[in-house]
């Protein structure tokens, strides 16, 4: 008989099963670093696992960047999967090579290679589900970051609890509730020591700002800000929807031949422009600002016979009824 769940391993239970992130017999690939939030990921899938019926792998990236540090976080990973009964997958990277060819930051690159193994994985082994341990904190930090670059709305919703074969199934569990866990039952776990510290900025975020405002507000920030994280991606999709529809009432609006219908532009709002030069830039694989944007924006207030330049030499003319988006020579894209 399987042992009786404790409260938190009920409550992450709950939560596989109220949002349907995990169904009975799949097979889910855990991701695994040996840090404190992955290890009580991996034991609290373990606790439950014979409720649910499923069979767990672990994947582990060695992403080479802390020395003998890295090396003992694998050893480690691959001695708890051995004490679990697991099968264990690892791949070494080489992510300060691969950053330059990328030219992506550090960050960037792991998680670029990060989801690629993963996706290896699912497409070789056939895993349903890919798990990772992103909590609560997590996901404001990473609402927090994006403000402060001057996210869109888009960037407000944060880390989503569920994304293609990928779920994050402590997204709502406090720090606290995963600390508490791997007290009670005396989980092992490896420390990076990268994330100590206010250096780079997510971790001023992490260690500084947020303890910071929690402590001032009682502890009510963390809760306030998933919600305004979950509200904009209920936002998000409705958008997406939106915009769906009304591309396909009007085609003017829908990027065809490197343009767009200016009639058509005119009769909408100006945020519904922005909307739809975000994904006519996006289509030719350009980056955007919000600076961009309203530079757009107030093309459609101007007269035929004006441009816009964007990056990487895109030019944005408006000439009879259409804007032509178009490279100037020279320029290769980016």
């Amino acid at each position: 008989m399987p042992r009786e769940l404790n409260s938190i391993e009920r409550k992450f239970l709950e939560q596989l099963t109220v949002r349907k992130l995990v169904s009975r017999r799949e097979h889910v690939l855990a991701a695994v670093s040996g840090g404190p939030d992955s290890m009580a990921l991996l034991y609290l899938l373990c606790a439950v696992r014979s409720v649910l019926k499923v069979r767990i792998s672990v994947a582990h990236c060695n992403f080479q960047l802390r020395g003998e540090e890295s090396e003992l976080d694998e050893e480690f990973v691959r001695s708890e999967c051995e004490k679990l009964g697991l099968e264990c997958f690892v791949r070494r990277f080489d992510t300060q090579k691969d950053a330059r060819r990328l030219k992506k930051s550090i960050e960037e690159t792991a998680r670029i290679e990060r989801y690629g193994f993963f996706h290896e994985l699912i497409a070789k082994d056939g895993f349903d589900r890919v798990a990772t341990g992103h909590h609560v904190s997590d996901n404001a930090e990473t609402v927090l970051f994006n403000l402060i670059r001057g996210s869109s709305i888009s960037g407000l919703k944060g880390i989503r609890s569920e994304h293609g074969h990928v779920i994050r199934p402590l997204l709502l569990m406090q720090k606290r509730d995963i600390t508490r866990y791997i007290g009670e039952k005396e989980i092992s776990y490896r420390v990076d020591s990268s994330n100590i510290g206010i250096e780079p900025d997510r971790n001023f975020i992490r260690n500084k700002i947020i303890p910071l405002i929690e402590e001032r507000f009682n502890n009510k920030f963390l809760p306030s800000l998933q919600r305004l994280s979950e509200h904009a991606g209920e936002l998000e999709e409705f958008l997406e929807l939106h915009f769906e529809r009304i591309v396909r009432e009007d085609e003017g609006l829908a990027l065809k031949d490197n343009r767009l219908f200016v009639p058509s532009l005119r009769k909408l709002t100006v945020f519904e422009r922005k909307e739809i030069f975000k994904r006519a830039l996006g289509k030719l694989g350009c980056e955007y600002s919000s600076k961009a944007l309203q530079q757009l924006a107030e093309l459609l207030q101007t007269q035929p016979g004006r441009t816009v330049q964007l990056a990487a030499g895109l030019e944005i003319l408006w000439k009879g009824k259409y804007l032509y988006f178009t490279r100037k020579s020279g320029n290769s894209e980016q």
